[in-house]
């Protein structure tokens, strides 16, 4: 999708019916399926927020960013994932987290960044976060800066995210479970599975409305 019509459509996208939890529990791990709004309740999680930011690339294609998360004795080292973080005391609502922690660890700058919508929370077991991720663009691709929380950034074109052929499922061994199928996104020859898969499911199908 060339960025002209991606910018054409954010009236679309704003007012669209999101795909909600039935959306991403198609790219959802088992385990994940155990828990309702209820159980989710109980754990009292902590809150978090991520960004999903698309801008066009150098052939003016839609694309997306995804990280790499450094390497850490911890329960997200190495995964592939939005720029984000919890939520803080100076942060007045979960956008301006989202936003904060993308200058962190990206170095993109608020005034840059365009918000569209909210889209559905995701919780994440492992870690007992309940992530919101807000979806948003930039008119032009930023300049990346990394901080010491991120490994790399890399750009994925939404025409692959839309491209069914590209979910698939891998057999992995985790902190918590040993040699689960899990289902996945391979883009850019990353594996995209758990939280950040979840997420973009639910992105992919609102996305795909004008595709």
């Amino acid at each position: 999708m060339i960025f002209e019509a991606f910018l054409n459509n954010i009236d679309l996208f704003k007012k669209a019916e999101l795909g909600g939890l039935e959306s991403q529990f198609r790219l959802a791990p088992k385990m994940r399926l155990q828990y309702n709004a209820e159980k989710i309740a109980a754990s009292s999680p902590k809150k978090a927020a991520v960004l999903a930011l698309f801008y066009p690339n150098e052939h003016n294609e839609t694309c997306f960013l995804l990280t790499q998360r450094a390497s850490y004795k911890g329960t997200h080292s190495a995964q592939i994932s939005f720029p984000g973080g919890k939520i803080e005391g100076s942060d007045i609502n979960l956008q301006a987290t989202a936003i904060r922690e993308t200058f962190e660890e990206v170095g993109v700058t608020a005034n840059q960044i365009k918000i569209i919508r909210e889209i559905t929370d995701v919780y994440i077991p492992p870690s007992n976060f309940l992530a919101t991720p807000f979806l948003a663009y930039s008119e032009t691709k930023p300049t990346f800066k990394i901080n010491h929380e991120v490994d790399h950034t890399f750009d994925v074109k939404l025409s692959d995210l839309l491209d069914d052929n590209n979910i698939t499922s891998i057999n992995i061994t985790t902190s918590y479970a040993k040699n689960i199928d899990v289902p996945c996104f391979k883009l850019n020859d990353y594996i995209v599975w758990g939280a950040t898969a979840m997420m973009l499911n639910e992105i992919k199908e609102l996305l795909k409305i004008v595709s």
